[in-house]
């Protein structure tokens, strides 16, 4: 008597998926050691938040019997874990420092802005021995023939009255049929530091509609201001205009230079 004796097949063999703890762990290291340097802390976060979701995912695939690296993933998820406190120490560091930064950048250029050179304020007076003609006591109205200018670092500034000048026939800025005014400026310094006497310009108008008053060049009047002037000692130089027969003033303005307020002197003619 025989039997038959069936075996039942055997069940399917199911593969293991330890993909996600696998993944888990590697990007829980790379954001752990992201992480360490604060201005990544974007990156740690990422792959933190990545990691921890992986790694949670993957323990759970153990917990069925899906997978079997359990510790893998449980390591992923406890490093994705230390990625994100570590992102979040990151941006405090690194607003921290982007905000002191701000703050210095800020007081340096107030700092320098409070350090600029500003433009000297002049303060006028009268000429030395006369009482008849007192200084404007309005910094910004024009000064007189004989009126001298003293800045706040003691440059002091003088417009003589003008006087004919007589142009010979090789002179530059000349109108034939107008008249020639020359006025003498003197410059005197008497404060602490030497004077850069290049730096000085001067210009003027004539008459009713104040027309430009070309400045004369010959042989004796046109070169200006040279040199440096030392503290204690003056410079004196001639300059000559060129106004409308019919002009009855003269406008000087003189400026000593950037650092400077340019002022002017009305003074008569004709």
């Amino acid at each position: 008597m025989s039997y038959d004796t069936q075996v039942p097949p055997a069940a399917p063999h199911t593969p293991l998926r330890n993909g996600l703890g696998t993944a888990a762990l590697i990007l829980g290291i790379i954001g752990t050691l992201s992480g360490l340097i604060p201005f990544l802390f974007w990156l740690a976060g990422i792959l933190g938040l990545i990691a921890l979701i992986l790694g949670l995912t993957g323990k759970g695939r153990v917990k069925r019997g899906e997978a079997s690296n359990k510790g893998v993933a449980l390591t992923g998820a406890i490093l994705g874990l230390v990625s994100l406190v570590l992102s979040v120490v990151g941006a405090v560091i690194t607003f921290t420092a982007f905000s002191n930064a701000v703050d210095e950048l800020d007081k340096g250029i107030k700092d320098a802005a409070s350090k600029a050179p500003s433009a000297k304020a002049p303060a006028s007076k009268a000429p030395s021995g006369s009482a008849s003609k007192p200084a404007p006591a309005d910094k910004n109205k024009a000064l007189e023939d004989g009126d001298t200018l003293v800045y706040e670092d003691d440059l002091e500034i003088t417009v003589s009255d003008p006087k004919p000048y007589s142009v010979d026939e090789f002179a530059i800025g000349h109108t034939k049929g107008n008249k020639a005014y020359q006025v003498t400026v003197v410059i005197e310094n008497a404060g602490k530091e030497k004077f850069d006497a290049t730096s000085v310009q001067l210009s003027a108008r004539a008459g009713a509609n104040s027309v430009t008053a070309e400045e004369i060049h010959d042989g004796k009047v046109g070169a200006g201001f040279e040199g440096t002037v030392m503290p204690g000692k003056k410079a004196t130089v001639t300059y000559a205009f060129d106004a409308p027969k019919d002009a009855k003033n003269l406008t000087v303005e003189v400026n000593p230079g950037w650092e400077y307020d340019a002022t002017q002197w009305e003074l008569k003619i004709g």
